[in-house]
């Protein structure tokens, strides 16, 4: 049975028009079974504060939904009347599954202190989920924008965590002590999502070949998934589905969504089975 995967970086809301409209984002999306969306928010400022982890989740009420923030701070939370009220920025990613979500954990990647220019906490939300292929692992992705040491350093630890979730027991272990099965250990994954790198960069080949074999199950004739805003002739490939053998031998067919509009990112498509 085929299925597809989508990874979407959805901007805080906002797209090519400088306006925020989540429907375009998750129409642009619902059609997929599982989608990886990076740089969700909670409480920034660029989109008036808006709660999109609830916003998606009640645009996609048929599916399951597990989310990461990694970067959370205090926007001015204070005691109001007796009750403290909370003002927190949050930025982190999704993924959304037309079937259970067996397991989730979100992994912190490695930081630098860079004072000059915003340096966000990244993270990777890993779900192991039971698809029409078996069990596979998705990891919603989202690397730093403009250190490449620091990304090297996160691909690095990033490929050691998936590589090593089947022998660390992912989320739990031992389960059977409250009479539920154990989960499965899948050992075949594909990393989704905006890794800020461009395919001619020594980062998309330790990607590739360093700390593990992986697959560009992402690539298609044309590439590019990113375009400025003010200059859309100015485009990079900068979104993937970085996957292992045996994840990648399912996928038959990869493209990227030019038609939305809701981010300066595109959705990248992945089609698996016949």
């Amino acid at each position: 049975m085929a299925f597809t995967v989508v990874t979407y970086n959805i901007q805080y809301g906002i797209g090519l028009d400088g306006a925020y409209d989540l429907q375009r984002i998750v129409d642009a999306v619902k059609e997929a079974d599982i989608i990886a969306l990076q740089e969700v928010t909670r409480g920034f400022m660029r989109n008036d504060g808006r709660d999109m982890v609830a916003e998606i989740e009640a645009l996609l009420p048929d599916r399951f939904a597990v989310h990461h923030m990694p970067a959370d701070v205090d926007f001015g939370s204070a005691v109001i009347d007796g009750k403290a009220m909370q003002n927190r920025f949050q930025f982190g990613n999704m993924i959304l599954s037309r079937w259970p979500i067996l397991s989730a954990r979100g992994h912190l990647l490695p930081r630098f202190l860079r004072n000059s220019s915003l340096n966000l906490q990244r993270g990777a939300l890993e779900a192991l989920i039971v698809t029409p292929s078996g069990p596979l692992r998705f990891y919603s992705v989202h690397l730093d924008h403009i250190d490449p040491q620091e990304r090297l350093e996160q691909i690095a630890a990033l490929k050691e965590i998936a590589f090593a979730a089947p022998h660390s027991g992912l989320a739990v272990t031992g389960l059977a002590e409250y009479g539920f099965p154990e989960l499965p250990q899948a050992e075949d994954f594909v990393l989704l999502g905006d890794f800020n790198l461009e395919p001619d960069l020594d980062e998309y080949r330790d990607m590739l070949v360093e700390n593990g074999h992986l697959v560009d199950v992402s690539a298609t004739d044309t590439g590019w998934s990113w375009t400025d805003p003010s200059n859309r002739d100015l485009v990079k490939r900068l979104d993937y589905g970085f996957a292992t053998q045996g994840f990648a031998d399912r996928v038959s067919d990869a493209r990227v969504d030019r038609e939305a509009e809701g981010s300066d990112h595109m959705p990248v498509w992945l089609h698996l089975g016949d």
